[in-house]
């Protein structure tokens, strides 16, 4: 993990935001009357029926914005290309959540064959990809002798092949053959059309966009299906066999690790020290704080057990058994991060300027996100251990 950022004092709730967390608190209060009737059993099981229906909602999403995509490069025009970036923009949504679901060595980011790099490997070097200002023959695409053809194999291969940002695949090498660079002081990328019709290598640039969509949904139908109920052979099988406590451990880790080391530290620490924006999470799209609110919510429901449509027994009505005060206090905190993340304004980038005082609003609402996800890692860890249970966490 990096090396924790030096605090300054908390931005100022509104008045809006004040009268929010105050009724979070009256809800967390009274949200656990029924929770001694809840086993580990029925959290375990039901966050397997709500891991499968959140990647059901991300898959769905996903087929729109290659419906999009595909009408786009069958008739690519300034409005074709606007439908499928705001298709992008909703799945995109869509698929935050599930990042809650990482960091134990479930389908998802397995050492073995785990799609997590091959969906969302970031930080991207865009030179890798395509051309960039200053360059108008870099990348896969401009390399017609190295690479004549491309296909789906050849993108898996090239995918972070001699170093960790040569992003080939996923959602950021889409953003990025949507939007272009971001070359933008106040908005995202603009691609021109013409990257499609008659500039340079248009039909290799279509040719890249629509394996690489397709490839990003062949790893989604993958989660769902390791996640699908009714199958003695898939990942879920497995860990709804695993003995509860090992499950639950992986559960807490999911969320812990996303909440400081990952979101905190790699997602918005990193680029709020350096100022730099491409460690900005959707560079291209100007995305990255709808990204961080998604991770927060991802946190949040699989606290509570509410992922959407899909509501039960979360952690927080077994920890409500053992610590009813922590378990309230760690819901009002999760709460208010999600409220926090929120309040940044985007984009995400105007906060990185290189003069720009920590004492500006905006850099102070990014650094109160921070510390609110460092904060509450720790009634994280507090949750596990109320549960009997330890997690390592960064």
């Amino acid at each position: 993990m990096h090396a924790p950022i030096r605090r300054l004092s908390r931005l100022k709730l509104s008045l809006l935001a004040i009268p929010l967390i105050a009724a979070l608190a009256v809800v967390a209060a009274c949200s656990g009357d029924d929770a001694s009737d809840v086993s580990a059993s029925d959290v375990v099981e039901h966050y397997a029926d709500g891991v499968h229906h959140t990647y059901v909602l991300s898959l769905n999403s996903a087929m729109v914005m290659r419906e999009a995509i595909h009408n786009f490069l069958d008739n690519p025009t300034p409005s074709t290309l606007e439908g499928a970036k705001r298709a992008w923009l909703t799945a995109r949504d869509d698929y935050g959540p599930t990042e809650a679901y990482r960091f134990y060595d479930g389908p998802i980011d397995n050492e073995e064959n785990g799609p997590e790099g091959q969906l969302n490997a970031w930080p991207m070097d865009e030179s890798y990809v395509d051309y960039v200002e200053g360059n108008p023959n870099s990348g896969i695409i401009n390399m017609v002798d190295e690479y004549p053809t491309i296909t789906t194999d050849l993108l898996i291969e090239l995918n972070e092949a001699g170093g960790e940002e040569n992003v080939s695949t996923g959602w950021h090498a889409i953003e990025f053959l949507l939007w272009g660079q971001d070359m933008n002081d106040d908005g995202p990328g603009d691609r021109p059309i013409e990257d499609y019709t008659t500039n340079a290598n248009a039909d290799r640039r279509a040719a890249y966009l629509m394996v690489v969509t397709d490839l990003l949904i062949d790893d989604l139908q993958d989660m769902v299906d390791a996640w699908a109920p009714g199958s003695s052979g898939n990942y879920r099988a497995e860990f709804l066999d695993l003995d509860t406590d090992e499950a639950l451990v992986k559960i807490i880790t999911g969320i812990g690790e996303l909440s400081r080391g990952e979101l905190a530290g790699e997602r918005m620490v990193v680029a709020y020290e350096a100022r730099s924006q491409e460690d900005e999470h959707s560079c291209f799209s100007d995305n990255t704080v709808n990204d961080i609110i998604a991770n927060a919510k991802g946190i949040q429901n699989v606290w509570l057990g509410d992922f959407g449509a899909l509501v039960g027994p979360g952690i927080v009505d077994l920890v409500r058994q053992e610590d009813p005060e922590l378990a309230d206090q760690l819901t009002v905190e999760i709460a208010a991060s999600v409220a926090y993340a929120t309040a940044i304004p985007s984009p995400f980038d105007a906060h990185l300027i290189a003069d720009l005082p920590n004492s500006d609003a905006g850099r102070q609402a990014v650094l109160t996100t921070i510390e609110s996800l460092e904060d509450q890692t720790d009634k994280i860890v507090a949750a596990a251990e109320a549960l009997g249970v330890s997690i390592n966490v960064t």
